[in-house]
């Protein structure tokens, strides 16, 4: 028997769709003086010829790093997601786009390595990846993604949207504290199994030494924070590769059905398209996104292509984890997935 006593989340990162979409709160317009700061700050990277990676203090920008301070607040404290707007993206070339998102991004965190390729600025692409191949991960497709938390416990995921689909895609974003209290609600026995490990599939990244899979309960639980970790059913899914006894059980099935029949609920969720030149920060440890399917425009240079970031936060300003979950954390503090020779 467990001698959890589950309850109703309350809290700013508890809410439902309607209170979202019918606010503008969680969409940030960035000024004149910081757009003006950002370009500033652009040039001095050019005219020192310096290339990502570069540190914070290459890249000053005070102006526009104080609003950012503001807009985190959101995403660590409140609602846990944010929109930025406000970049002329006709103005700049993509290269330029990369150096004022890592700009901005060093100054919210340490930004960490999002694939075996050690990739810390991220390239979310249709690379026609098979979804048969147990080593493809979803945003190299053009398939709708589910909602799920990405791979590591970092803190902050950033999406910075370089050119939109020419039809779908549309991002949408839930509360996982929201998925808890209608699952206490309408599924109580159900919390219990989410809250025990399940087995994942590393999908060919995993730490030099270590198994191909790993196991981690999907809500925890540190000092009365709740925590969400549904990385992809996909990675749970193929795990049974490794024999029968890393197989989804048929209530942990069930359970996963239900997190997203929950999490596609429209009443529950907000949806958004990105356009070109937003920026978007999602709290990965209390909120959820999916994505639609999308199709592309034929010529290459106009396809899909958002720049993803995995940004761990300093220490006082993160979030207290259960042990179950801060031991993957190391992972994000050595610097993210590691790279290998592929």
């Amino acid at each position: 028997m467990s001698d959890r006593n589950f309850s109703k989340l309350t809290g700013p990162n508890v809410w439902v769709g309607p209170d979202i979409q019918n606010s503008s709160n969680w969409i940030h317009i960035l000024s004149q003086e910081a757009i003006k700061d950002l370009d500033k700050a652009l040039n001095s990277v050019l005219n020192k010829n310096l290339s990502i990676p570069f540190e914070k203090e290459d890249f000053s920008a005070p102006i526009a790093v104080s609003e950012l301070k503001k807009i985190m607040l959101d995403v660590c404290d409140g609602v846990g997601f944010s929109i930025i707007r406000g970049i002329p993206r006709d103005k700049y070339t993509d290269e330029e786009c990369e150096i004022i998102y890592w700009g901005i991004g060093v100054h919210i965190g340490q930004p960490v390595s999002q694939n075996a390729r050690g990739h810390l600025l991220g390239h979310v692409i249709d690379e026609g990846r098979d979804k048969a191949d147990p080593t493809a991960r979803n945003y190299q497709t053009a398939r709708r993604m589910d909602f799920h938390c990405d791979l590591l416990p970092v803190d902050v995921l950033g999406l910075f949207c370089l050119h939109q689909a020419k039809s779908g895609g549309t991002s949408h974003l839930i509360s996982s504290m929201t998925v808890h209290n209608v699952i206490y609600e309408e599924r109580p026995e159900l919390l219990e199994v989410l809250y025990n490990p399940f087995y994942m599939d590393w999908r060919g990244e995993e730490p030099l030494g270590e198994q191909p899979w790993f196991s981690i309960p999907l809500f925890s639980e540190k000092d009365g924070y709740i925590s969400s970790r549904f990385t992809s059913r996909n990675y749970c899914e193929s795990c049974s590769r490794f024999g029968d006894e890393y197989k989804l059980t048929d209530i942990q099935s069930e359970a996963l059905d239900v997190v997203q029949e929950i999490s596609n609920r429209e009443e529950l969720r907000v949806s958004m398209r990105m356009e070109d030149g937003d920026i978007q920060f999602v709290n990965n440890h209390v909120t959820l996104h999916a994505r639609d399917a999308y199709e592309d425009y034929e010529e290459s240079n106009f396809k899909r292509h958002l720049l993803r970031m995995w940004i761990g936060l300093p220490d006082k300003k993160r979030r207290p984890l259960a042990s179950s979950i801060d031991g993957r954390y190391q992972l994000v503090k050595n610097g993210g997935i590691p790279i290998q020779k592929i």
